[in-house]
């Protein structure tokens, strides 16, 4: 069967080495990695080993946001990571390169690397160049920001159109430092990826070198012996976590962290965002809160010379095993400092904040945790009266109708993992509340989560979720919801007669779906504060399953 699909006679004592590509037409994120496929198999081949190619799957959340499709985005990460782990294991290969380009396969690639525990390397696709319109750069964020300034009356349908037109201009993952971006940058603090592959251009001749290279490194890790679980350390977790906050990093972060290390059997909670994010400043001026790109931030470098800088101030381990071979230290030890004159990457003697942006709340709606992303210019506390969805798409009619105000909490519920299914992302809703110029005197928050776009006073992953009888299924119109990010803290503000009242009388709604794959994934689902992921052992303590050898 091997001759059939080209191997030769000298191929068979050779590794073999499967690259999982995530290409598809279906998105700009993943359009063009049947290219770096290819390469990073030459790369391989060229290293003395026998590349195999083979594909899963991707969906765009861009294009199914907002719409019943969502549902089926971070179930996307738990099939990816399923058949790559089946493939990998049932066909023998001695390593792995894995490439994706967008938000869940990301993620979905580094569990299964961490499940099958073989010599792996992961490449990025890479970042989309920006579009431009009346010489402002514009990316998918803009237009749907743009339809909140639409119905309100503030562009033109010209105008709106001409953005719409100019958003995506070809090849890559969306360009501000949104969850492909943040994602990127993580994978390389954590030590999956080689050095600089975060921070280049899908369509570039380095992104080609990059691939080609991560097929010449998965060879030397197999003559090695160096194993995913020997660079998946709790060291470099919290590198990851470190490189998210200095960048103002999306709060999808939290989720496919949490997911990764479980998939590697390294403790890793809540509460190490919360440590890490008091002592890590937010320096990065990217999109959605700050002014570039990251195809700005390419041209000045990339990650490294930022990763270089948080090693020498004791914010991150470089002693810690990459891909490479050597340390994240010696990666980036001869890396040069940003150019004296850019604006993209401040001093840490002068932050954009000087506490990490993603913030760990907890308090009697979210007792079990809930995620928030202050940029610095929402304020510190909200107290508002409560506005109640049951969905996004209701919430979304409201925002739009102009029947949102000042002073509003937007509570929108049943949109967790199990609850959604799925746990969709409220970019429709938070670019809307934006586009109508309510981004500093609306809250949102929701058991749902958002996308690396999202900005403003917004709190996701509240846990547990209404769909297993959280606080939020108990919340009304009207009530009071206090938001505290000094106190880290977030509550609703009713009697305890009251409390115990309504949680009488709540009753669990039937499930959205009973079949299919949500209706399965609704039944095997954790958690967001534990990652939601969908394969945790039975028994606490258990470790995790392995199909390495």
């Amino acid at each position: 069967m091997l001759r059939a699909v080209g191997f030769r006679s000298s191929d068979f004592r050779k590794p073999q080495i499967g690259i999982a590509s995530t290409w598809s037409q279906v998105t700009p994120c993943n359009m063009h990695i049947d290219r770096l496929a290819r390469r990073a198999a030459a790369g391989a081949n060229a290293a003395g080993g026998k590349s195999l190619i083979f594909n899963t799957i991707t969906v765009s959340d861009g294009i199914s946001m907002g719409t019943e499709g969502m549902k089926y985005s971070l179930v996307s990460r738990e099939i990816i990571a399923d058949s790559i782990e089946a493939v990998v294991a049932c066909e023998g290969f001695d390593g792995l390169v894995a490439i994706g380009g967008c938000d869940k396969n990301m993620p979905g690639c580094l569990i299964a690397m961490a499940r099958l525990n073989r010599p792996a390397v992961f490449v990025y696709g890479g970042t989309i160049l920006p579009g431009r319109v009346g010489g402002k750069h514009v990316d998918i964020v803009s237009v749907f920001e743009a339809v909140g300034a639409r119905v309100k009356g503030g562009i033109s349908k010209k105008e709106f159109d001409e953005i719409e037109a100019h958003a995506i201009p070809g090849a890559g993952s969306c360009g501000g430092m949104y969850t492909a971006n943040t994602m990127a940058s993580a994978i390389e603090a954590l030590g999956m990826s080689l050095p600089n592959s975060s921070a280049q251009p899908a369509v570039s001749a380095a992104k080609e070198r990059d691939s080609r290279n991560a097929g010449v490194a998965v060879v030397s890790l197999i003559h090695r012996g160096i194993r995913p679980s020997d660079i998946l350390t709790r060291e470099a977790f919290e590198n990851a976590i470190t490189m998210v906050m200095a960048l103002g990093g999306s709060t999808n972060a939290v989720l496919h962290l949490l997911a990764i290390a479980d998939a590697a059997g390294v403790e890793l909670s809540l509460d190490d965002f919360a440590r890490i994010g008091k002592r890590t400043p937010v320096l990065a001026d990217l999109k959605p809160s700050g002014r570039f790109v990251m195809a700005d931030l390419s041209r000045i470098g990339g990650v490294m010379p930022l990763i270089k800088i948080l090693i020498g101030e004791g914010l991150m381990r470089g002693d810690c095993l990459t891909v490479t071979g050597r340390t994240l230290g010696e990666n980036v030890k001869d890396a040069k400092p940003y150019p004296a004159r850019q604006r993209i990457i401040r001093p840490l003697s002068d932050p954009i904040r000087p506490e990490g942006h993603i913030v760990i709340l907890r308090g009697n709606l979210a007792p079990e945790g809930a995620v928030a992303k202050i940029s610095g210019q929402e304020g510190e506390h909200f107290a508002g009266r409560a506005r109640v969805f049951e969905s996004e798409e209701t919430a979304l009619k409201a925002i739009l109708a102009g029947e949102i105000g000042a002073g509003h909490v937007i509570v929108i519920r049943y949109e967790g993992p199990r609850g959604g299914p799925g746990m969709r992302e409220m970019l429709a809703p938070t670019s809307a509340v934006m586009g109508r110029g309510l981004g500093k005197s609306v809250a949102l928050i929701t058991d749902g989560r958002f996308s690396g776009g999202s900005h403003g006073f917004v709190v996701g992953h509240i846990s547990p979720e209404a769909q297993v009888g959280g606080p939020i299924a108990l919340v009304k119109n009207g009530d009071l919801i206090t938001i505290d990010i000094s106190a880290r803290e977030i509550r609703l503000e009713i009697s305890e007669e009251e409390w115990k009242k309504r949680r009488s009388e709540w009753k669990a709604p039937p499930p959205r779906y009973v079949r299919g794959v949500l209706g399965k994934y609704a039944r095997e689902v954790g958690s967001a504060s534990q990652g939601a992921v969908t394969d945790r052992p039975p028994i606490a303590g258990t470790p995790p399953a392995t199909a390495s050898h």
